[in-house]
């Protein structure tokens, strides 16, 4: 299942051609950059250790490996950005023919959020005299959370740059049908107005700095949902346009952060209800879930790429990689739907624990020309043939566990030397045991 959706996404040709599409200075030579795609992809799948084994077990690798990491080093964030496009326009086709539900209809949705990477290692000459973290840059991520696909990424090699200044071309690419979703970062006038004027819907949570308005309608109570009252008012921010709506959630229980109110503002119309717009609001939450599995599940984060576009190009190609995931995590709920109560939730992690204890052994014995059909075959075929492998899986290797809720303990404050002191746990489970009778 992972190679017929891999050859779907990341099909070398395909990728090639991106890369002569969306190059600026660089070219290729000896060295293809579907080869280097190839290889970043089975260090973030964890089949490799790191870049520097995936070409030592390449064999047959045209050039040095000072040539290979100049190569990573030199990516440009614009070749970043058309592999992830085009990779989630490849396979949302065959996720549709799946089945997909739309949250709103009519609509699609598009979650926005940005997301650090964490400190390198100093192998950069620069860097050894540095005593704070080299930080290689961060990236803008566009997630669909109907699909489950993430959908575009603006990569940034400066990791002090404003995500606000990133968003020009995510605002260039809006189109009408598209609905977004941010948090109170992006409350700004110029993405809002961006977004209204490509025809596109937005939900974007109140800034305490917000723009400016030039008039304010009564606020009135609309509906109540699970976590509190929903009031909704117009906003009117601009004379030549229609009001915007202000919706505002009053919640039963405050949040971690001691709101009690939640404000959106957003411009869909009056057939969207505000209750709608506060529930649509809380699925921005499953982009915070889908930095968490690039991380703990894939290897998204190489701390041995120090340079700023080498890490982008790692983060980026896990980002393929979780794509690939999504689509195997759906396929097999599908196959699964009818035979599961309730209904069966895939763990993405299990997925991937399967996928490498397996994937090398199958690729040993069918090589990888058994596999190139796939690449050009209608979405169709390809989700009728991974529906057809799901359904041979066992469900139960790859199913969730579910876990009671968590209690809220609270540390405290300790003095230094008790945080560094230490305990023998043999002697601690001992004055813990029962008396034997």
């Amino acid at each position: 299942m992972a190679r017929v959706a891999l050859e779907r996404a990341i099909d070398p040709d395909w990728v090639d051609e991106v890369f002569e599409a969306s190059r600026q200075r660089q070219y290729p030579r000896e060295l293809l950059f579907s080869t280097v795609v190839e290889m970043v992809t089975l260090v973030s799948l964890g089949l490799r250790p790191s870049l520097h084994a995936a070409a030592k077990q390449a064999g047959n690798l045209p050039v040095s490996l000072a040539a290979l990491y100049d190569k990573v080093k030199r990516t440009e964030p614009a070749i970043v950005r058309a592999l992830v496009h085009g990779s989630g326009e490849r396979l949302q086709p065959v996720v549709q023919a799946m089945g997909m539900e739309p949250s709103l209809p009519g609509w699609r949705l598009r979650v926005l959020d940005g997301n650090h990477l964490p400190a390198s290692e100093k192998r950069l000459a620069p860097l050894r005299e540095q005593r704070g973290a080299a930080l290689p840059g961060y990236s803008l991520v566009v997630y669909d959370p109907d699909s489950g696909l993430v959908r575009d990424i603006i990569a940034c090699e400066d990791a002090y740059t404003q995500e606000r200044s990133a968003t020009a071309p995510l605002l260039a690419s809006a189109q009408e049908g598209e609905l977004w979703i941010a948090d109170r970062n992006f409350c700004t006038h110029t993405i809002m107005q961006g977004w209204h004027d490509a025809k596109a819907g937005f939900i974007v949570r109140e800034h305490a700095k917000h723009p400016k308005l030039l008039k304010v309608g009564a606020m009135q109570l609309c509906a109540r949902i699970e976590t509190g009252e929903v009031h909704e008012q117009a906003i009117e921010i601009r004379q030549d346009q229609a009001p915007w709506r202000r919706i505002e959630l009053r919640l039963d229980t405050p949040t971690e952060a001691g709101d009690t109110t939640i404000a959106l503002w957003s411009n869909l119309p009056s057939t969207v209800s505000a209750q709608q717009i506060a529930q649509l609001y809380r699925k921005r939450w499953r982009i915070e879930e889908m930095f968490q599995r690039l991380e703990s599940v894939l290897h998204s984060e190489l701390r041995s790429l120090g340079h700023p576009r080498a890490a982008l190009l790692g983060f980026a190609v896990a980002v393929l990689a979780y794509n690939v995931l999504s689509v195997l995590k759906r396929s097999v709920e599908q196959a699964h739907r009818d035979d599961s109560k309730p209904a069966l939730d895939v763990s993405t992690y299990h997925l991937a624990v399967n996928l490498r204890s397996s994937y090398e052994g199958m690729l040993i014995a069918l090589p990888a020309v058994h596999w190139t059909t796939w690449s050009c075959a209608e979405p169709q075929r390809i989700a009728e043939r991974l529906l057809e492998l799901a359904s041979h899986l066992n469900p139960r290797t790859v199913s969730t566990a579910k876990r009671g809720p968590k209690t809220n303990k609270p540390k405290g404050y300790v003095d230094a030397s008790i945080a560094r002191s230490h305990v023998s746990t043999a002697r601690v489970l001992m004055g813990t045991c029962s008396p034997t009778p």
